[in-house]
Order: structure tokens, then C-alpha cells, then sequence
């Protein structure tokens, strides 16, 4: 594989298997098994490396825990999401990830070395309660992170109770089933302000030259009515993408998020004024994650050198649900010979 500088089928039965036994297998292996340290929190010791700075994401994680359950209206986010890893340089330290499912009034940041799961979904079946995602947290992470936002202005608290919901963990299963990366989640703030976002991503940008993935989680659409209408419906084969709902806005953001720097943050701070922005977000939580992984890849000086703000690359452009659905990165990542 070469760095990109520019712009498999079983029963539903057998996948919930091959989940569960995967996420045991990993809580019940050697201390090890935690990204080669013995300690999980040996991660805190982490020399600044300029020549591998970790790109940021943006990722959908799809509805409830549809994608692992084998919904074939999430089929291609699923095979997405399980090839992801393979577009990032190299694996991560650690992980901390922004979901669109916890909002305060100031950031708050999982300081557990052993984070629950929040199974904040409703109405599914009884087995998606019981789903295992033994990773360890990293409370050392969380007070540096921390300690990036308060140099921003922000007033941050590390929260040793919450768990990590089905936004950080649904997705993280298929991405990273092993369990073995450590992972920090970051609420939102109830403002939604994307300006105030995209300055909680630009102070944390120092963290991406430790080896750490700044990973946004939500949805580039999130109109729960028309989301609604492709429940548990697969793709209709050689269907033209531009009839998808959504479209016009997800044309919009993919232009949006390959323009430079500056003037992609100006674009995406002001998405509600895009075509088709209210209909894709009539509420914006699913979006705004987005503003944190292109904030911290805004431009920023790290040991006397500043950052050119990462090319804007489109992960994947596809439909869930029905709808248009779009993933991006900043950064440098690794050529795309996923599967289609």
C-alpha cells in the first residue's frame, strides 16, 4: 500500500457468534493483548513522533445496533466499516472518540480504566443487551485531553461513570473487534455551536502525533422520518445514487470536506446553509461530531511545526437506510483498495 497525500456471507446467527466470542475471547486473554503493553495505561507514556501523525475520521455508525445485527439496509456500512482500519497508516495507541449520543453543557471525557456499555437503544432484541466490548479506558488520555481544552477556554470534568454508548461501541465492534486499542469517549456540548467544535478538535490536534484516532461518530444523514422508511430494506441493485434522499446534501459535504483548510472550516461551521442541510440534520448532534475531526485537523503547531491542515479525503459514499451516507478523513491515509 502506498499513503495517499491527494484528493463475505454467513448467517445472521453465525455473525452474532463470531461477535460475541470474539469480544470474550479478548476480555478473558492476557494482559497483553492490550496494544502490545502489558499496562493498558503504559499508553500514557507517549513520545511526540512528527513523522506519523495520525489522521482524524468521521464515521456513520447506523441505527441502534442494526449493524450488527446483519440489517441488510446497513450491508454496505457494514463492510464499510469492518475494511476501515486498513486505510490508517498504522493502528492505534488509543482511541477518543466524539459520538453524537452525549451532550453536556462542558466537555466531559470517560475517565474509567474499564468503561462500561450504555445500551441506550430501545425495542431490540434481547441479545443486543448483552454485547461485550472489553476495551480498556485510558484515564491518563482523558486528563491529557482534558488538559488540551482547558488551554482552549473550555472547562472539561473526566466522568470514572459513564459508559461508552452504542455510538462509540457499535461501530468499534466491527472496526476493531479485538478490543485491544484503548478508548476515551468526549461528549458533545449542548450547544451544538460547530464554531465551539471545530475549537475542541483544533486544541486536542496535539494528541493525533501520540498515535491517538480522533474518531466522530454520527450519521452525514440523520432524518429520523425518511431514515424510518429504509428500515430493514436492502439497496435496490443498480439504483442511480442521485435519486437517494439526502443527495443534494451529501454532494454538498463531500465537496465541502476536500476543499483546504480554511475554507473548509468556514464551509462546514456554516452547513445549515447548504441545500438540503435541515432535511439530511433537523437536528444537528449526528453532524457535529464532524467539526471536532476536521477542527483538529485545522492547522496547528506541534514542537516548533505546523500542520497543513490534512487533505479532506471521502472514506466511503454510499446509502444505509435508504439514504445518501458519506465518511471522510483528514490527513494522511493509505490508498482505498477496499471492497466495493
Amino acid at each position: 500500500m502506498t499513503v495517499a497525500h491527494a484528493g463475505r456471507n454467513i448467517s445472521l446467527q453465525a455473525r452474532l457468534w463470531l461477535f460475541l466470542l470474539g469480544t470474550w475471547f479478548a476480555a478473558s486473554g492476557p494482559d497483553t493483548c492490550h496494544n502490545g503493553f502489558t499496562d493498558p495505561e503504559a499508553v500514557q507514556v507517549w513520545p511526540p513522533d512528527s513523522s506519523n501523525m495520525m489522521p482524524t475520521l468521521y464515521i456513520p455508525h447506523g441505527g441502534g445496533p442494526l449493524p450488527v445485527l446483519g440489517s441488510p439496509c446497513h450491508t454496505a456500512m457494514v463492510t464499510f466499516l469492518r475494511g476501515v482500519h486498513q486505510r490508517i497508516p498504522e493502528k492505534p495507541k488509543a482511541i477518543l472518540l466524539i459520538s453524537a449520543h452525549w451532550e453536556e453543557k462542558q466537555p466531559q471525557l470517560t475517565s474509567s480504566p474499564n468503561p462500561e456499555l450504555l445500551f441506550d437503544y430501545y425495542g431490540f432484541p434481547a441479545e443486543t443487551y448483552k454485547y461485550k466490548y472489553p476495551a480498556p479506558g485510558s484515564p491518563s488520555l482523558a486528563e491529557q485531553a482534558a488538559d488540551l481544552l482547558r488551554t482552549a477556554d473550555f472547562k472539561p470534568e473526566l466522568n470514572p461513570n459513564r459508559g461508552l454508548d452504542h455510538g462509540a461501541f457499535i461501530p468499534l465492534m466491527l472496526m476493531y473487534l479485538a478490543a485491544d486499542i484503548p478508548v476515551v469517549q468526549l461528549s458533545l456540548l449542548s450547544s451544538l455551536d460547530p464554531e465551539e467544535h471545530y475549537s475542541m478538535g483544533a486544541a486536542l490536534a496535539p494528541l493525533r502525533q501520540q498515535g491517538v484516532l480522533l474518531l466522530g461518530s454520527g450519521m452525514s444523514f440523520h432524518g429520523m422520518s425518511t431514515l424510518q422508511q429504509g428500515y430493514g430494506k436492502a439497496s435496490i441493485p443498480g439504483r442511480d445514487p442521485a435519486t437517494l434522499p439526502g443527495q443534494p446534501f451529501n454532494q454538498w459535504l463531500i465537496n465541502a470536506c476536500q476543499q483546504a483548510p480554511a475554507e473548509r472550516h468556514k464551509s462546514l461551521v456554516n452547513w445549515s446553509l447548504a441545500p438540503g442541510a435541515r432535511q439530511a440534520h433537523p437536528r444537528e448532534e449526528h453532524l457535529i461530531p464532524l467539526m471536532v475531526a476536521a477542527g483538529a485537523a485545522s492547522g496547528h503547531t506541534v514542537n516548533g511545526e505546523t500542520d497543513n491542515g490534512g487533505v479532506g479525503h471521502v472514506l466511503w459514499d454510499g446509502d444505509c437506510m435508504g439514504t445518501a451516507v458519506s465518511s471522510y478523513a483528514f490527513g494522511d491515509i493509505l490508498d482505498d483498495d477496499l471492497p466495493a
